[in-house]
């Protein structure tokens, strides 16, 4: 087990480094500066902790995966929780450096599975794709809330083009994991699913590269659909879902909803906890983990979605 854990805080421009025995200092975020950095690491046998940062990361995270130095990327709220259970609330680049490599020797995270070529390529496109999404709702509810020809002319406009161009993403996700034979194949089968299609499967290849290598507790409280209990003393209170992944979360929710419509098997089991006074919503969140559930059982086991027989 790595002994030397380097807390490394990421800005746009910079990185601030702790490094135990040598204090901290700051390097420039480039990709020259971060693969001096790598080199060293390598030296010293060190193990890099630093937070998930909006795409800030990635220049070292690449950097990293380049010189095989093991690293873990971890959640920026979790980094946040374990430095106030430390007692420490002042926050600057320095301290959350050292308290990312305090994270690191105390808690030994596990590390962090470098990301495939094709898959990071995937993974930028579904990006895009949900960027551009966004901007279609957007520009659909300005269209709703103006009554000005001339504008409303000038949103539908904008609106197919978004079309357009939301529909050549799609087509370069498609080919993107057509053209790589392992994610061929785990989008085949995670397609065998009613409900699960293209955009669902690629997003789930893309952002949850730990399908099918994680046990279902575990699967479900990475992406955040594990009830979480917070009773206290008498109080029992309700379950509800907390952290995760929202984005592969959001997906799984929408493949829910059309699995829950379209395969006999969620229909009944949402049907059975809506009949049960569960509320739809708390039905359908249910029914996602199933979904998740059953997908990585799939993955793990090599094996197309076979509808149970019925009792």
């Amino acid at each position: 087990m790595q002994e030397l854990f380097i807390g490394v805080d990421v800005a746009k421009g910079w990185l601030d480094i702790h490094q135990p025995g040598a204090g901290a200092r700051r390097i420039d975020n480039t990709p020259g500066a971060a693969r001096s950095f790598a080199k060293a690491c390598i030296k010293d046998g060190a193990w890099v902790i630093f937070e998930a940062s909006g795409g800030y990361d990635r220049v070292l995270r690449e950097a990293l995966e380049t010189a095989n130095v093991p690293f873990s990327r971890v959640n920026p709220r979790q980094a946040r929780d374990f430095a106030r259970a430390m007692g420490v609330i002042g926050k600057t680049d320095r301290v959350d450096a050292w308290m990312l490599s305090e994270l690191g020797a105390r808690l030994r995270p596990a590390a962090t599975e470098p990301l495939a070529a094709a898959r990071r390529a995937l993974q930028a496109q579904a990006t895009r794709r949900r960027q551009l999404v966004a901007m279609r709702k957007q520009e659909a509810t300005r269209l709703q809330q103006t009554a000005d020809a001339e504008a409303r002319a000038d949103i539908r406009s904008l609106l197919v083009v978004l079309d357009r161009r939301i529909a050549k993403i799609e087509e370069r996700m498609t080919a993107l994991v057509a053209a790589d034979p392992e994610m061929a194949v785990i989008d085949r089968r995670l397609r065998t699913i009613p409900g699960v299609g293209a955009v669902v499967a690629a997003t789930l290849i893309a952002e949850l590269p730990e399908l099918g290598q994680l046990d279902r507790r575990r699967i479900a409280s990475l992406v955040g659909l594990a009830p979480v209990a917070r009773d206290s003393g008498k109080r029992s209170a309700p379950r509800a879902i907390a952290g995760g992944r929202p984005i592969v979360r959001t997906v799984l929710y929408i493949a829910a909803l059309h699995a829950s419509r379209w395969c006999q098997a969620f229909k009944e089991f949402r049907a059975r906890l809506q009949t049960a006074g569960k509320p739809v919503k708390a039905a359908l969140i249910a029914t996602a983990r199933k979904l998740l559930v059953t997908l990585n059982a799939m993955i793990a086991t090599g094996t197309d979605y076979e509808p149970p027989e019925a009792a």
